[in-house]
Parts: structure tokens; sequence; C-alpha cells
């Protein structure tokens, strides 16, 4: 048989298998479709789950059961870790229905969506900041609901991990001698980050900074703020005994210049 001809025979089979394989498009009742995909969420299948919901808009759009299954699929995809699809159903639903009861429920998804994805600090912190814009509007949008009071809880994680990655780059040049760099990545901390866990550490490397630079005025400001709002930091402890080893001809007798700033 002709090398050709082979080839076309082949394909004809081929083509003919695939005919065989495909299924004829059979529109099923929504409920039927809605309580199957409901059945596979109750069996963790999260991701089939959501497929399922999907095809209860694709069969039924114009249907209650499909304003359900829009914010069902989300959801299916939230707990399959498939955030990007958890996202756009979510996008969708407000988009569709912005009045609807739920839709702070599906406001607060989204963030959880983000808020998932946090990266540890040594890598890019987007979703972080993803995650921050849309907590913030889940608290400014519906203030008097748990959704806002878990929000409000996550922000302040939230905001520490952004201080965390400042204070990660600020040792990094710290390390480095690069004393500029360093101060401006502390006072970012300390300017904007006010209330998290990291600030007394970002005095105390301000401190260390200016020291360095012969900047004493300013270390002396910086320890002030330190003593003066975290006096039982060890963070302070730290600046006065760095103070004392690394600028010995500035210390005042007995107590030494920083204690005389804040005194014990």
């Amino acid at each position: 048989m002709p090398f050709k001809r082979l080839l076309c025979l082949v394909a004809v089979i081929l083509l003919a298998a695939c005919a065989k394989d495909d299924k004829p498009y059979v529109e099923r009742p929504v409920d039927e479709l809605y309580n199957e995909a409901m059945d596979r969420l109750k069996n963790d299948s999260f991701e089939s789950a959501g497929k399922g919901f999907d095809e209860v808009e694709r069969q039924h759009p114009y249907s209650v059961w499909a304003t359900k299954a829009q914010l069902m699929a989300a959801y299916a995809y939230y707990e399959a870790s498939k955030y990007d699809d958890a996202i756009i159903a979510i996008e969708r639903f407000v988009q569709l229905h912005p009045g609807s009861p739920d839709v702070g429920y599906a406001y607060y998804l989204k963030a959880l969506s983000y808020y998932e994805q946090i990266t540890d600090v040594a890598r890019d912190q987007k979703m972080t900041q993803l995650a921050l814009k849309s907590l913030q509007e889940v608290a400014d949008r519906f203030p008097n609901t748990a959704y806002a009071r878990d929000a409000k809880l996550k922000l302040d994680l939230t905001r520490d991990h952004l201080a965390g990655k400042e204070m990660n780059i600020g040792r990094y040049y710290l390390k480095d001698d690069q004393y500029l760099a360093a101060i401006n990545r502390f006072r970012t901390v300390v300017d904007k980050y006010q209330t998290t866990s990291h600030v007394p550490e970002a005095l105390h490397r301000l401190v260390e900074c200016y020291t360095a630079l012969g900047l004493v005025d300013e270390a002396k400001k910086s320890a002030s703020v330190l003593g003066h709002n975290y006096p039982g930091s060890p963070w302070y402890e730290d600046s006065f005994s760095f103070v004392q080893s690394g600028e010995p001809a500035k210390r005042e007798e007995d107590e030494g210049w920083l204690g005389k700033i804040w005194p014990w």
C-alpha cells in the first residue's frame, strides 16, 4: 500500500474514533446539576464541584440556581486552592449581582483568595498588597458584619507582613553598610506601619544607622521615641548597649547620653 494512502487511512480511523468519543450535548434539569455539584462539594471534590456549578450557569443562565451556582463555584475553587478561578468567578458575580445580599461574602471570599497567596517576606509581595486592598475594602464596605471583623484581624497580619518585608530589605542594606538605603526602609516601617510588631526593631536599627553616619542628634531622636513608646523593649536595651560600645566618646558619665535622654 502506498505511503500516502496509508496516512489517509490512519487519519480516517482517528477521526472516526474521535467522533465516536464525542458525547452529544444533553441539557439536564437545573436542580439535578446543582445537587450533583453539591454532592461533589460535600465529598471534598472541590475542583470538580466548581466545574459542576459552572455547568449549572452554562445550561441555565437565567435561572435563580445560576446566581447561587456562581458564588458556589467561587467557593469550590477557593477550597481547591484555584484562587485565580475563584477570583474570576467572584468578580463575575459582583458585576452581575451588585445588590445581592451575598455580595458582602463575595468581597470577603475575594480578599481571602488573595490572602491565602501571601508568600514569605523574601519574595515579591504583590499578593500581600492585593490582600491588603481587598481586606480594607471589606472593612469599609461592610463595617458591621462578621466579614469586616475578620478582615480587620487579617489586615493587622497583612500590614505586619509588609513591614517585615521592609525590615528584611533594610537589614540587607545595613549589613552591606548602605546606611541611607537602610534608613529609608526602616523609616517606612516607623511611618507607614506604626501598629506593627516591627517598629521597636526599626527604631533600634535607625539608631545604628544614624550613629554609623555620625548623625548623633538623629540617633538621639530615634532612641528617645523607642524609649518613650517601648520602654521595656529589649530593642531599647540593645540600643543603649550599642551606643555605649559604639560611641564611647559621646557617653555621659555614669548613665551615658542615651540614659540621659530617657531615664531607665
